[in-house]
């Protein structure tokens, strides 16, 4: 069993399913990467293990509990990130007011998570003092990210982090979750950009109307002829 497992999950949002027998996992210090074509139920999966929707049946757990039950809040508690994909970011506070933000769950000095933090992210202490709306979206994430790691989480949950840059700035993205998951933390991504980011994973799943389509590491999955052509553009 993974670290964060979500077994069997179904639901949806009033008496609509999304979600139908959807299993997913990530291990610590692992990569996992969810998949699959718009409308596939990625994000909807990332939210149901996040306690943001009510599953009519399966089971959320982390480390073997079950926290199926749990409000998102207590999931941080727990030890859960999660970085949505829109409005990720406090535009009108600083760099480093929303990285304080982050830490909002924290009774400890905070300061070595922060110097943590832009160590992965250097341009963010070079612009600490910057409104986070000044930023560019490249910019964003990586404050979305290093707020989310501020509670010092061991789960890591990122929906779309390279929604919307460059090819450049999502490589660079790509190498520092690479860095972040050598940490010890489990990572569990929703991708849209499929091929680069099942490069980088130990896992991957690949949904379509929110089930299980195939589920594989990241390279039998990018050598799997059917994924390539269904999925990966060839």
């Amino acid at each position: 069993m993974s670290f964060l497992t979500g077994n069997n999950m179904t639901g949806g949002y009033g008496a609509a399913d999304i979600l139908h027998d959807c299993t997913i996992g990530v291990e610590k210090g692992e990569i996992a990467v969810v998949v699959g074509p718009n409308g596939a139920g990625k994000s909807t999966a990332m939210k149901a293990l996040f306690g943001m929707l009510d599953l009519r049946q399966g089971e959320v757990l982390i480390g073997g509990e079950n926290i199926t039950s749990l409000t998102p809040q207590d999931r941080v508690t727990r030890g859960m990130g999660f970085v949505p994909q829109t409005s990720n970011v406090f535009t009108t506070m600083s760099v480093e007011e929303n990285l304080e933000m982050g830490a909002f769950i924290r009774q400890d000095d905070i300061r070595g998570t922060m110097n943590q933090v832009y160590d992965l992210f250097p341009i963010l202490k070079e612009k600490r003092r910057q409104p986070a709306g000044e930023l560019s979206g490249g910019q964003r994430q990586q404050v979305a990210v290093g707020r989310a790691l501020m509670t010092q989480p061991e789960v890591l949950m990122l929906d779309e982090p390279t929604a919307g840059v460059s090819p450049i700035v999502m490589d660079e993205l790509f190498d520092r979750i690479i860095e972040i998951a050598r940490t010890g933390i489990a990572v569990l991504m929703v991708e849209q950009n499929a091929k680069q980011a099942l490069q980088i994973a130990d896992k991957g799943y690949v949904l379509v109307q929110g089930a299980n389509r195939y589920t594989d590491t990241g390279a039998a999955l990018l050598a799997n002829p059917d994924v390539r052509k269904a999925f990966l553009g060839g």
